[in-house]
């Protein structure tokens, strides 16, 4: 199960009283780092956890909409291709050329890892709904991940961060949606939408080895994660697939025309995702 096919089966039970606890740490988190003048890292877990709130309300009033779907992955999937290959890689490389390398191996096959082996949550019996256990430690690695590498350089770009955490809007949608249509309330999502700002926060205070070697692994490691989930969400408009569901997943004419124009929107929505990102980039 991919970390995107986790999204759209969250559930939740009762209101969630974890949720709530976690949107309270965040903020107590938040003010702690607007003190230490964390102002990049604190706007980007705010953004992830705006995008994932926000974007939950249409898909909890039962909007479904696949060429919203397709168009929320693709251009979050261009931005996050895009900004991992202009910020994380050359910076990966630069410090050391086969470390950094390396990392971005070593990242791509634990995302991979990561999502493959996390499915095994779905089939154990937790107090926690299993996706939404999957979709939270996700988001909590990613934002170590996030904090970390502003920690190691300060000087990164905002667009960095914003373009990683973009995902978080079309999951928001997804998820909620599923939700609704399960009967389940949908304030569980707070959890993951916390999840960034939780463990981006800290890890930005934390103290880093000043080694080439360990800047290279780091921003490496970040660039194949980063690849990875950005891969994960490429839109698929292929019969089985969530889009297909949507539009209705039967072999009839109708829907193969349907999809065969999902697909063109799938590309334009990544190519506009990248431009935006090399676009801000340029204006730096």
């Amino acid at each position: 199960m991919s970390f995107r096919e986790a999204a759209v089966g969250v559930g939740g039970g009762r209101p969630s009283l974890v949720g709530v606890g976690a949107t309270a740490v965040f903020a107590g988190l938040s003010a702690l780092a607007a003190v230490a003048g964390l102002w990049k890292v604190l706007a980007v877990s705010w953004a992830a956890f705006l995008a994932m709130s926000l974007a939950a309300v249409p898909g909890a009033r039962g909007v479904a909409s696949p060429t919203r779907l397709v168009w929320g992955y693709g251009l979050a999937a261009g931005a996050m291709v895009t900004s991992a290959a202009l910020f994380l890689v050359p910076q990966a490389i630069g410090y050391t050329p086969v470390v950094g390398g390396g990392g971005v191996a070593v990242g791509l096959l634990a995302g991979y890892a990561a999502h493959t082996v996390g499915h095994r949550l779905v089939h154990v019996d937790t107090p926690f709904d299993a996706t939404a256990a999957q979709i939270s430690l996700h988001a909590l690695a990613a934002g170590a991940i996030i904090g970390l590498t502003y920690a190691a350089l300060p000087g990164l770009s905002l667009v960095l961060g914003l373009a990683i955490v973009s995902h978080k809007g079309p999951v928001g949608y997804a998820a909620a949606r599923r939700l609704r249509d399960a009967g389940k309330p949908v304030s569980v999502l707070l959890v993951p939408a916390a999840g960034v700002g939780l463990t981006a926060l800290p890890a930005a205070l934390a103290p880093l080895p000043a080694a080439p070697a360990f800047s290279a692994a780091l921003f490496g490691f970040a660039a194949g994660v980063f690849l990875h989930v950005a891969m994960d969400f490429l839109p698929r408009c292929e019969a089985g697939s969530e889009v297909a569901q949507l539009v209705g997943d039967t072999e009839t004419a109708d829907v193969h025309a349907a999809l065969d124009r999902l697909r063109l929107h799938a590309v334009g929505s990544t190519a506009l995702g990248a431009a935006v990102v090399l676009l801000a980039r340029a204006a730096l």
